[in-house]
């Protein structure tokens, strides 16, 4: 049976097994920096912060 070849989800290149499913440490850490940086983003009701007041004065 033939494998399906994965390709690289951030330049759509072929996988590198050392770091799939990205095809190079570059890639890796770009999709890692879209995470931290809000680049992706789960759709959902906004998320309310419970304690903080909304005028921004603390106590």
């Amino acid at each position: 049976m033939p494998t399906k070849s994965q390709t690289c989800p951030v330049c759509a290149k072929p996988s590198a097994k050392a770091y799939r499913p990205f095809c190079s440490r570059g890639c890796k850490d770009r999709d890692l920096l879209n995470w931290l940086g809000d680049g992706y983003r789960i759709p959902g009701p906004p998320a309310v912060q419970e304690g903080v007041d909304s005028d921004g004065e603390g106590g």
